[in-house]
């Protein structure tokens, strides 16, 4: 049996980004929350960063409300932007959570945008 070493190992190139991408954009720059159906429920997001892993886009997020709850404690969350359904800007504005690390390691050289924090 052989292990990979880093030699060995493929890096994807990114797919194309979904047609949602822009709407992910807009609401980082704006810092608006995002509305959203994830895994048959809605979520309301609040999007930090966007980045590439395995060749495929995420958004880390601060969840708002899940089924229109908010959760019980929070915390930044990743989620595939093209498991994230009828993708909308809300009126719902936020501020960048202290929870959220733009320095973090699994974000370098792959982040697209992200939030001034």
């Amino acid at each position: 049996m052989k292990l990979n070493t880093d030699e060995d190992r493929v890096i994807a190139p990114p797919a194309a980004p979904p047609a949602s991408m822009p709407v992910v954009f807009e609401a980082i720059v704006k810092l608006q929350a995002l509305a959203a159906t994830y895994n048959r429920g809605t979520v309301t997001l609040a999007p930090h960063i966007v980045y590439t892993k395995h060749g495929e886009y995420y958004v880390d997020a601060l969840t708002l409300e899940r089924d229109g709850k908010p959760p019980k404690e929070p915390k930044i969350g990743a989620f595939k932007i093209a498991g994230l359904g009828g993708l909308r800007v809300t009126p719902r504005r936020f501020t960048p959570s202290d929870l959220f690390a733009p320095s973090d390691a699994r974000y370098a050289g792959v982040t697209l945008l992200a939030v001034d924090a």
